[in-house]
């Protein structure tokens, strides 16, 4: 489930006279599951009402064909516009100021704000809130707290199931602030450097540093908001990084909103496409020709890297360099998922989010809507389910001892014996 910033601006724009129903029209089956619906919506801070759409009887019957879709009715009840495709909020102030200057000539405008209360989430928030991902370096772990849009850096117990908490960075409150007390947006991804951390700012749509000395906050790439015109790509913008891996001077970014693999050279700052031409499907071949979609979770072993294209649950490789070339492991269309073992083309998977690569090669991904994890191996193609019993997992990491999920719509990292599966909740103290 998505929710569109835009509408987010028109609402704060038009706070009495407009109104924002979401219909939910699931592509996948968890999607179309009410409670996940609700989960979703709290997650991404909706304040509007929306509709489950799971039999798809709304969007047949306003002939909608692609996402997004908007629908535009007046204050009469009447359909006065329909636009698919991506917009910008500037795109429709024009059109939205017309009806309502039409509605309040003709004396039908109730100007009076409409107030929806959220539902409760499903599992309530403790310590954390909709963590998105995980990651280690010896024994110290970095949480991306995204929902309460902060940053955790600690050290790990012996055994590796308890973290103290040495930094808090980010005090809860929404922004795109650097410096000592420095502020994020829903941030994703980490990867820990040299005295470093990065952070993949989703909602910023930036990558940011934290010194882990000092803890300030500074932004590497990205100028705090989406890239929706190509004045913006000159600008330096970026469009939801997602996921973050190191290697060497560069960071590989998994970039969800344009569908591709970039890099940022971490001494500049300055980033370039590495993979993927921007379309949204699945398709190998060279960089400048491969199609991504919506990748969400990144990794790197020797000279590839590993990333999950989500929208088209599968897990693919690009080479790491120049003259990289993508190909799949496992996968085999947009609207080709389910929950199947096996090996090559007869795996599905649903949605998948997470990724990381053990010593031996295999990769352990989070299989975020079929709520598990299932190792991969990437030479055999197969892919066998590990553990169950989570909810939307978003994130994975290997420490010492332990493996670590960003279990997400539990609000909780999973501490999962890497042999057994046997899983416990991370302590936070």
């Amino acid at each position: 489930m998505h929710v569109l910033p835009q509408l987010r601006e028109l609402e704060l724009r038009f706070p009495s006279e407009l109104v924002v129903i979401g219909v939910q029209s699931g592509k996948y089956h968890a999607e179309r599951v009410t409670p996940r619906i609700r989960d979703a919506s709290i997650r991404l801070d909706a304040v509007h009402p929306i509709v489950n759409d799971r039999q798809f009887r709304i969007w047949r019957s306003y002939a909608v064909s692609a996402w997004p879709t908007i629908v535009a009715i007046d204050a009469a009840g009447y359909v006065v516009g329909t636009h698919a495709g991506e917009f910008t909020s500037e795109m429709l102030v024009p059109f939205i100021e017309g009806l309502i200057a039409k509605a309040r000539s003709s004396g039908i405008m109730n100007e009076q704000p409409l107030h929806f209360d959220a539902d409760a989430p499903i599992m309530a928030p403790g310590k954390l809130r909709y963590p998105g991902k995980v990651a280690m370096t010896d024994d110290r772990m970095a949480i991306s707290d995204s929902g309460n849009h902060r940053i955790i850096v600690g050290t790990l117990d012996e055994d590796g199931t308890t973290i103290r908490v040495e930094k808090t960075i980010g005090d809860g409150t929404p922004g795109f602030r650097d410096g000592p007390n420095g502020r994020f947006r829903s941030p994703q991804g980490l990867v820990f450097g040299e005295g470093l951390l990065y952070v993949a700012d989703t909602e910023n749509h930036s990558i940011r540093t934290i010194d882990l000395s000092s803890g300030e906050v500074a932004t590497l790439s990205g100028i705090g908001r989406q890239m929706r015109t190509r004045a913006d790509q000159q600008a330096g913008a970026m469009s939801s990084p997602w996921d973050l891996v190191l290697s060497g001077n560069t960071l590989y970014v998994a970039m969800a909103g344009t569908h591709q693999i970039w890099s940022v050279d971490i001494k500049s700052g300055k980033s370039r496409v590495h993979c993927g031409t921007g379309g949204e499907d699945i398709r190998d071949g060279d960089a400048a020709s491969a199609l991504l979609a919506q990748p969400m979770g990144i990794t790197i072993d020797k000279d590839h890297v590993y990333f999950a294209d989500a929208e088209s649950s599968a897990i693919r490789r690009v080479d790491a360099g120049d003259h990289a070339e993508v190909g799949t492991i496992v996968g085999t269309g947009l609207f080709d998922f389910g929950d199947v073992d096996g090996t090559g083309d007869d795996v599905r998977l649903q949605h998948v989010q997470g990724i990381a690569a053990d010593s031996s090669g295999r990769l352990l991904i989070a299989d975020s809507y079929n709520d598990c994890l299932k190792w991969v191996d990437r030479q055999t193609r197969a892919a066998k389910t590990f553990a169950r019993g989570f909810h939307e997992p978003a994130g994975v990491c290997f420490g010492p001892k332990q493996v670590y999920v960003a279990d997400t719509n539990a609000h909780r990292i999973a501490v999962v014996d890497p042999e057994s599966g046997e899983t416990s909740d991370l302590r936070i103290e």
